[in-house]
């Protein structure tokens, strides 16, 4: 069993780099990537943790690209070394974005008369603040009942509390990841084109001739059918597979690592040494 969507709380997951490496070694999980957003500070600080347990740990991240005027997340891996100096500068203007968008949506909740500052937010955020940290903020101060509450009232894109992120091109990620020596995967397609799956295979197939290599068939959101018509376009297109969890701790409190939601997933062993191969090649 291993687990290639995973994220600390260096990102928006509520475990230390050392907990997701203990739970990982817990449940006995044979490969483990950390693909927190925008940053590889949780897999930086799970790196001394994994070789004391001679846990196998990738290096790993999650990017929030703009692909036909919508938000498309991208999964990056690095199984045979970390990205260059150059990768992480750009990490850096990713996260400085970030910022902004945070600033903004500080503002549009003052004027929905929530009286909320970004310093509660970041005391949650730590290096990373994402919108888990403004729900918890919310939760406290007695506006939202729960995480999924808090997100329909003010966090989703429907919400009315919703601020717009200055996502990068996917083409720029799809670049970048590249360049670096690894190898962009597009997460949870279930996501993506909201499951049309007409509409997914074009998009597959757009991709992959621009750069993508492969895509990510097992998710705690994807249902068996999901899953085969996944691994159907990955065949169809040449794709690589990937799959994982995308457990975030307490902040998804229904996702428990290496095996989904209730059990519904098992990502094959193998993934992991196809992860180099795709690497190399």
């Amino acid at each position: 069993m291993i687990d290639l969507h995973s994220h600390t709380d260096q990102s928006d997951g509520t475990f230390t780099a050392a907990e997701l490496v203990a739970e990982a070694v817990r449940i006995g999980l044979k490969a483990l990537a950390i693909t927190d957003h925008d940053t590889m500070a949780g897999y930086r600080q799970a790196v001394p943790f994994a070789q004391a347990a001679g846990l196998r740990l990738i290096c790993g991240i999650e990017l929030s690209t703009k692909y036909h005027g919508v938000s498309v997340h991208l999964l990056g891996y690095f199984p045979r070394q970390q990205p260059s100096a150059e990768f992480s500068e750009w990490l850096t203007f990713l996260m400085e974005s970030r910022r902004d968008r945070n600033r903004r949506l500080i503002q549009k909740l003052v004027s929905l008369g929530i009286p909320i500052t970004l310093e509660e937010v970041e005391a949650y955020g730590k290096t990373l603040t994402a919108r888990p940290h403004f729900a918890r903020v919310l939760i406290d101060k007695g506006f939202a009942k729960d995480m999924q509450d808090a997100f329909d009232q003010y966090l989703d894109e429907s919400s009315r509390g919703y601020v717009q992120r200055h996502d990068i091109p996917i083409q720029e990620a799809l670049d970048r990841i590249r360049d670096a020596g690894g190898v962009s995967s597009l997460a949870h397609p279930v996501r993506v084109a909201k499951n049309n799956w007409d509409t997914l295979a074009r998009y597959v197939e757009e991709l992959a001739g621009t750069g993508l290599k492969a895509i990510e068939v097992y998710h705690s959101d994807h249902s068996p059918e999901n899953v085969a018509y996944y691994k159907s376009l990955a065949e169809r297109f040449g794709l690589g597979i990937t799959g994982g969890s995308d457990f975030h701790g307490g902040n998804k409190p229904a996702i428990s690592l290496g095996t989904g939601c209730r059990n519904n997933l098992n990502v094959p062993d193998e993934l992991a040494d196809q992860l180099v191969a795709l690497a190399a090649g």
